[in-house]
């Protein structure tokens, strides 16, 4: 058995990633399953780019190791994270982890394109709306293409929340 557990939720913008995480560790807690949840998404809030990082791999990976260490200090076992590119990055994740004895789960959730034009016209109020939505579709399209055998791909269109989550559960060995 792995002494770590991971599972990774990945998409493009639009697709439901943070909402389905909340509900997803919300299910785990109902269950009494002991775990935590990182959204990626803050893990490299910096600007600009610190020098020789233009891509904030390294400061993502030195603070999900920083937060990581908390948790596994308080005795945690599992972890939920939450990002665009999360399956892509699992190697870096794994080693910020640690790097020993981790069992990854990878899912990529999914939407159409329609879908995802409308959600992100919901969100977004600013002025890159069309930009947003533009890179959303072009990530999406590179993580389908990219995605590493054994990814489980949940598509989110047309259904709830809770039930997205509770596939995303059973995912997992959790």
């Amino acid at each position: 058995m792995a002494a770590y557990e991971l599972l990774l939720i990945g998409g493009g913008a639009g697709v439901g990633k943070t909402t389905v995480a909340w509900e997803v560790s919300a299910a785990l807690r109902r269950r009494g399953t002991a775990h935590c949840f990182i959204e990626g998404d803050f893990m490299d809030q910096i600007h600009p780019a610190p020098e020789g990082d233009p891509h904030r791999s390294a400061i993502t990976e030195r603070n999900i190791a920083a937060v990581w260490s908390n948790y596994a200090a308080l005795g945690q076992r599992r972890l939920v994270y939450s990002n665009t590119v999360s399956i892509l990055d699992e190697a870096m994740i794994i080693r910020a982890m640690g790097g020993d004895e981790v069992r990854a789960t990878r899912v990529l959730l999914t939407a159409e394109d329609t879908t995802v034009k409308q959600r992100l016209a919901q969100r977004e109020i600013g002025s890159e709306l069309d930009i947003h939505i533009e890179r959303s579709l072009h990530m999406s399209r590179r993580l389908d293409e990219e995605a590493p055998a054994g990814t489980v791909r949940i598509p989110t269109d047309g259904r709830s929340v809770r039930d997205i989550a509770l596939h995303v559960v059973g995912a997992t060995t959790w």
